[in-house]
């Protein structure tokens, strides 16, 4: 019999014990966080993910337990040059190791080269996914070439090239003290 996962309360080690799969896919518009990031546009655009539980050592006193997370989009983002809309897409392919608890994860995590994460019997995946995907965001998005001419200057034809040479304060106050003393 198959069993069936639940990829908002998810038991992690159920999963990798089983080295069950998972995938699906969402609308980007349930996904707050990378909507912000898109201005609210592509609200019907799908996300894609899967994830795959392994169970390392299962035999050892203390096996691994890991899942392996697969994600991607295309974001709607505003270009830093032109700032029209730019269609990004975003992937993201990482393993997970799960240890008991936070401390552990704290405690391990300079050490590690791997992701580490404590396990939980209700691990929200989907939330993961959506962690990764944003952290994945490039820092300034653009078009490869702009559609719309980009201006690099600013200028203001009302604005002097040259403005008039502003008097000394001090002249101003020598001339005001020598016709004092006239």
């Amino acid at each position: 019999m198959k069993m069936e996962y639940d990829p908002r309360r998810l038991d992690v080690k159920a999963f990798a014990e089983a080295a069950a799969e998972l995938s699906g896919q969402e609308r980007l518009g349930d996904h707050s966080r990378l909507m912000a990031e898109t201005a609210g546009r592509g609200a019907e655009t799908r996300l894609s993910w899967s994830v795959t539980g392994e169970m390392r050592n299962p035999a050892h006193v203390h096996p691994e337990i890991w899942l392996h997370v697969e994600a991607d989009t295309v974001l709607s983002l505003t270009c830093q040059r032109c700032l029209a809309p730019v269609d990004v897409p975003v992937a993201v392919k990482r393993p997970f190791r799960f240890v008991q608890d936070e401390a552990s994860a704290m405690a391990e995590d300079d050490h590690s080269e791997e992701d580490l994460l404590a396990l939980s019997r209700s691990f929200d995946l989907i939330e993961l996914v959506e962690d990764e995907l944003l952290m994945d965001l490039p820092v300034a998005p653009r078009h490869e070439v702009c559609p719309v001419p980009v201006q690099l200057a600013v200028e203001d034809p009302g604005f002097e090239a040259t403005p008039a040479p502003r008097e000394n304060p001090f002249a101003l106050l020598q001339r005001l003290k020598t016709r004092k003393g006239e």
